[in-house]
């Protein structure tokens, strides 16, 4: 695979630098995953408490706790779905099986979570202690504990139901290095299965669908299922899951780490019929969805046939399928091979599709 014409899709610059937005406040594009979002992570939080750990720019820390010990991948997210309950899944579960996937994305085995509630005063016991059980079905899947917490309510109107954020930790056999950074020219990438289903669940559960159908969620614990990949195949190089600011996005994060470029089939990419129709019927491209049970790997091309059957082992990677190819040329690039035969190039999200998507 390769571009048609490369010369017409050069980038300008250096690789993927976001300038500030122009805008005295925050908006609500600032908390899409896209290019809102890095331009704060940028400009705002890296600028004044950024350090050689964070600016790796990976969905976990990785630690190195010193010559003779492992080290630790260190996740932190806070979860503000709405509604708090949809077709899948719910807030509780989202916690879990965001944070455990986050720290997943390292490599590294996820072991302890802590977890903080802020309730809004009248909140539903009812309804609190079916998350607080959706919670505990999610950990026992992905074999974890919570070992920490905090409670606070806050008064009424001053929040919006039930807010979570999970912090998880997990442990990165000696001398594994994965992450975004560490993509390579020849490389496969693979995605675990389709796109947009999380998405358009929400969608479908603020009742902005407009027909009925059986789209779920696919929040997910992913770990056991990287933990047998690894196994299988300890040479891949970058795990990544494709969430706020869906494939698009997180494929042209990668891009910019690793400092090459992405092209992608768009024919062998997965998505449901039912999910591509409501994103036609919305104006919205699955390529940009949420997605809460996806892992986008990438690894050599070699692995691929032995990956792709590893993957499809499991319930969650059934649909797994090999995207796209990582090259040299234009670093920071994305490019998408339609099905009719041109090239589009993939930027970062712009703005914001869905508020409070996880």
């Amino acid at each position: 695979m390769t571009p048609e014409n490369p010369e017409m899709i050069k980038m300008q610059g250096p690789v993927c630098p976001i300038p500030l937005q122009h805008t005295d406040s925050i908006l609500i594009g600032h908390g899409s995953g896209g290019q809102m979002t890095r331009s704060l992570i940028q400009n705002i939080f890296q600028s004044r408490i950024g350090n050689h750990i964070l600016s790796e720019g990976n969905d976990a820390a990785r630690i190195d706790l010193g010559k003779h010990s492992n080290q630790i991948a260190v996740s932190t997210d806070s979860h503000v779905v709405s509604p708090l309950f949809y077709p899948g899944g719910d807030i509780g579960r989202l916690s879990i099986c965001g944070t455990v996937n986050d720290v997943a994305m390292l490599g590294a085995k996820p072991a302890f979570l802590t977890a903080g509630f802020i309730i809004e005063e009248g909140f539903s016991l009812k309804s609190l202690e079916r998350i607080i059980d959706s919670m505990a079905e999610a950990c026992k899947e992905a074999d974890v504990k919570i070992v920490a917490g905090d409670t606070k309510v806050v008064e009424k109107g001053s929040a919006d139901g039930l807010f979570i954020n999970t912090t998880g930790f997990g442990v990165i056999s000696n001398n594994r290095q994965i992450g975004g950074q560490f993509a390579q020219p020849g490389d496969a990438v693979l995605i675990s299965g389709t796109l947009g289903d999380h998405g358009i669940a929400i969608v479908q559960a603020r009742g902005n669908l407009g027909f009925q159908s059986q789209i779920q969620s696919d929040v997910a614990p992913l770990n056991h299922m990287i933990g047998e990949l690894l196994g299988e195949i300890p040479q891949v190089h970058v795990l990544r899951d494709p969430t706020r600011g869906g494939l698009a996005t997180t494929l042209k994060e990668i891009a910019c780490q690793s400092q090459v470029s992405i092209i992608l089939e768009e024919e062998t990419i997965p998505i449901k019929p039912d999910v591509r129709i409501a994103c036609e019927m919305l104006g919205f491209d699955p390529l940009y969805m949420a997605n809460e049970g996806k892992v986008i790997i990438i690894l050599p091309k070699i692995f691929v046939d032995q990956a792709l059957k590893v993957l499809r082992n499991s319930p969650y990677g059934v649909n797994a399928m090999r995207i796209g190819e990582v090259f040299n040329e234009d670093p920071g690039q994305v490019i998408l091979k339609t099905a009719f035969g041109t090239s589009r190039l993939l930027d970062m999200l712009s703005g914001e599709i869905l508020p409070r998507i996880c």
